[in-house]
């Protein structure tokens, strides 16, 4: 699929926020969403500075466009990405209501500079039972009863 002037446009600002991100202590990563033709949020990668292991540009950046909008639903927005979303930006992006992702590197790329992701993929496909992280199940019935209650608010916003 070829891009659009537009889409080119904001694909070079995210690989421009990776690059002056690094400069500033950040990792290779930047993302721009924007809405209607406006750029609502522009973020690079902070974990390394900020400690933080989920501050990766995607997520940055969907932060700050939902404080920016008001509301956690960005479906109407594209978000820009300078390398192929990681498993947990990309959960991420499904959550935010995001249906366009445009990229530039991927996720092989990445695992050749240091991000590998792939064991992450594979793990989310196995069994509870078979992930490398314990999965340990308890006190089913207290925590069916808050969903129930969830299910029952007459006044709840579903997300």
């Amino acid at each position: 699929m070829k891009l659009s002037g537009e889409d080119k446009r904001y694909l070079e600002l995210a690989i421009k926020t990776a690059g002056e991100n690094m400069k500033d202590g950040g990792g290779p990563f930047g993302a721009v969403i924007v809405r209607d033709g406006s750029i609502i949020a522009r973020a690079g990668n902070r974990v390394v500075t900020g400690h933080d292991p989920t501050a990766h540009a995607e997520v940055m950046a969907i932060r700050m466009a939902a404080e920016t909008l008001g509301t956690h639903d960005l479906s109407g927005c594209v978000i820009y990405a300078s390398c192929e979303p990681c498993p947990m930006c990309l959960g991420a992006i499904y959550w935010a209501g995001i249906r366009r992702i445009v990229y530039a590197s991927d996720r092989y790329r990445a695992a050749a500079a240091g991000f590998s992701d792939n064991h992450i993929y594979e793990e989310l496909a196995l069994d509870n039972g078979e992930k490398s992280i314990a999965m340990v199940r308890g006190l089913k019935e207290e925590g069916d009863s808050v969903l129930k209650k969830w299910e029952e608010l007459p006044d709840k916003i579903q997300y």
